[in-house]
This record gives C-alpha cells, structure tokens and sequence, in this order.
C-alpha cells in the first residue's frame, strides 16, 4: 500500500510538472521550446559575457546615439531576446490592443492585417517589412493580403529563424528574408510597391535617416505605414517618476531614446513624404494594450523557475537568466508606461510618397 501511495504520488507529481511546464506553459505552442533557449547566433558560453557588453552600452550613452553602433548594439540584443520572445510572447514581437473575445493571437493578426490594409496593396504586389524580427508579421500580411514581402532584420539568427518559420507556413513562396541594416537598405529606388514597419524604427538613432530609405525604395505614389513607439502628451521630463519608467523601458528595449508623438509627422514631411494620417490606436476606445503584459506574471514566474533550473543544469546558457530577469523587470515599465498614458507602442502614421519628389517640383 505504502509503496502503491509513493507511486501515486510520483506519478501525480510528474503529471503536474508536465503541465505546469509544457501544458499551461508557452514552450509547445509558439515553435520553440524551453530547452532548446540559446544566445541567438552568440555561443552559449559567451552569452553571459554579451549580456554585460549590451549593458556597457549605456554607460556610453552617446555612442547608441551613431548610426554606425547602432547595427551591434542592436544585433547583440537580438541575439540575447529572440528565443525567449518567441518562447515566451510568440512569433511577431510587437503589442496589440486587447479585444474583447479575441485571443492575443488573434488581436495580433488584426493588428498587422490592418497595417497591409492601410497601404492597399495588391495581390503580387512587393512590399518591405522594416524591421521583420523572425517574421510573425510577414506571414500574417502574406497570408491575408498574397502580397509578396520582402523583411529585413540586422540579425542573423532571425532571418534563419524567420525563413524557417516561412517554410513550415507554406508561405517561402511570398516572403523573402535578407540581412541588412535598415538605414541602409540593400535594394535598389523605388523598387516596392509599399511598405511597413510595426514597432522597428524605434531602434533608429534618428527616425529622419530610416524614414528616408523607406521613402527612396519604395515607388512613387505608394504609401508607408509605421506603428511608432512614442513618449505622449501625457509625459513630462520633470517628472522623475515619468524618467524612470521611460528609461527602463529604453534600457530593456535597445532603444537610443524614446521619440515624443509630436516628433513623427515633422520628421516624415522632413523626407518628403505626405501625412495621410496620424493616429494613436491605444487611446480610447481601444483597450488596453499592456493587459497581457499583466496577464502574464504568473507565467513569467513559472518560466524563471524553468529557465533557472535549465541553466543550472547546463541546457540553456548562463546568462539566459539575465535576460530573462531583465525581460520581466522591462514588461513592469512598460506596464507603468500603459497605466499611466506616458507611453503608446502603437502610435500610427500613414505616409505616402508623392508622384513628383520635392526636389523635381
């Protein structure tokens, strides 16, 4: 009997385990799974190391504020972040607003659908993503729009990660994947038929310089749209409160700085383009975007325990704690940034490129 009790007990206890972990847990349903969690293109055990050089970074404030540190600043935080957001959020790294009845994946198909729909392309149009990530997004506006799309990511993890996922959707056919630094695009003027970026630009030292390269290779006449991650009216730099929370989210983000709403129109006319429209899709009546960031502290707990043991134990690389501890504290930020209104990762701008450029009228 006692020995009958023990067994039960195991067996109860393993079955919880597995639920906890892989059930109730994100790993089985997003493509990656915790145990094969690495440092991107970075070998294991030097991720740690890299986790110390992202954080130097900012102890050289200015030199995240030059195109030319941008592209390893940028590169080594996505090689630290990729597995654990696609473990952990899933396949497009970006918010949505929460809709009532929807699931989070669902919201985020709507919210990248509309994006294809504002630059109203066309079926075997060519369209650039800027800043595709391991290309959630892509496959998504692919899907709906069968539009071909062409992203472009600094890391080279997420392109293979990206071009995977592509094969695996049936999707290789209209989505491209290239490596390339967004300020300097490797295609040639007026070469798409439109173009999008959702929550990418805000790792451009200066918005002026990537909104310019999307505005040389897309064609005349086509339109642009960029979901901004911006400070609002509600953010006064006199507030210290405000400092910290805006900060944070800089620092856990790769971000040279936060842009203020006010900033986006003037910087797009600046390049010659032409302010179709301008609209915050976090402000009411949409819901409240961060409700999932505070849906998900309990399995953020539940992932620490996991990733924790997993490094002790010499699958997952030391310094994925890190990362993942600085995730969290992060998503508390923006958490603060959403309650409070200082902050929207989903301002919006629809951008069209005129017929005659300036320069010829």
């Amino acid at each position: 009997m006692d020995a009958l009790a023990l067994f039960c007990t195991g067996a109860l206890l393993a079955g919880g385990l597995y639920w906890f972990v892989c059930v109730l847990g994100p790993a089985e349903q997003k493509g990656k799974r915790a145990v094969d969690l690495s440092g991107g293109s970075i070998s294991a055990e030097k991720v740690r190391d890299n986790y110390k050089q992202y954080w130097s970074f900012f102890r050289r404030p200015k030199e995240i504020e030059t195109a030319e540190k941008v592209p390893d600043f940028v590169d080594t935080f996505y090689n630290l972040v990729t597995d654990i957001y696609e473990w952990g959020w899933g396949q497009s790294f970006h918010f949505s607003p929460f809709i009532s009845g929807k699931s989070h994946r669902e919201a985020t198909r709507l919210h990248e659908e509309m994006a294809v729909d504002l630059i109203d392309v066309k079926p075997g149009d060519r369209i650039v993503d800027v800043g595709c990530g391991v290309g959630g997004p892509m496959r998504a506006i692919a899907a709906h729009s069968r539009a071909k799309v062409v992203g472009i990511t600094i890391n080279e993890y997420q392109v293979n990660r990206a071009r995977l996922h592509n094969k695996k959707a049936g999707l290789d056919s209209l989505c491209e994947v290239v490596r390339g630094n967004f300020l300097e695009m490797p295609f040639p003027d007026n070469s798409f038929d439109g173009a999008y970026s959702i929550e990418a630009t805000c790792h451009a030292p200066k918005l002026e310089d990537v909104y310019a390269e999307v505005f040389r290779v897309i064609k005349p006449g086509s339109l642009f749209v960029s979901y901004e991650w911006v400070t609002t009216d509600k953010y006064r730099d006199d507030n210290p409160e405000h400092v910290e929370v805006i900060q944070g989210i800089e620092r856990g983000d790769a971000l040279p700085g936060l842009r203020s709403y006010s900033d986006i129109a003037e910087t797009a006319k600046k390049v010659g383009f032409e302010v179709v429209k301008e609209k915050d899709l976090a402000k009411p009546p949409a819901l409240p975007w961060w409700t999932r960031l505070k849906m998900g502290r309990i399995a953020y707990w539940r992932n620490h325990i996991l990733v924790t043991v997993l490094a002790a134990i010499g699958i997952a690389p030391k310094g994925t704690v890190d990362v993942h501890d600085m995730l969290f504290k992060t998503a508390d930020y923006l958490t603060r940034g959403g309650d409070s209104g200082i902050f929207s990762p989903m301002h919006m701008i629809l951008l069209r490129k005129p017929m005659v450029s300036p320069s010829e009228s």
